[in-house]
């Protein structure tokens, strides 16, 4: 149990020095990609937006508002 305590204690003091410096923690869920079924799934999804012209209009404007600056 004492193991537990330090780490307890470290994450404890980490967290209180994040915020000190003015950040929060969040937890994001995201799909498992690991998962089965998961690239069936996309697949799924990205053939029923096929031809959708609302579809096109968006990746269109998402296109032209990408900010791209340093990406290679």
């Amino acid at each position: 149990m004492a193991g537990r305590t330090r780490v307890a204690d470290r994450v404890a003091k980490y967290r209180v020095s994040m915020r000190a410096a003015g950040l929060r923690p969040v937890q994001i869920w995201v799909p498992d990609t690991r998962r089965t079924g998961f690239a069936a799934e996309c697949r799924r999804q990205c053939l029923a937006l096929r031809g959708d012209r609302h579809e096109a209009r968006t990746l269109k404007w998402l296109d032209a508002v990408a900010d791209r600056a340093g990406w290679k």
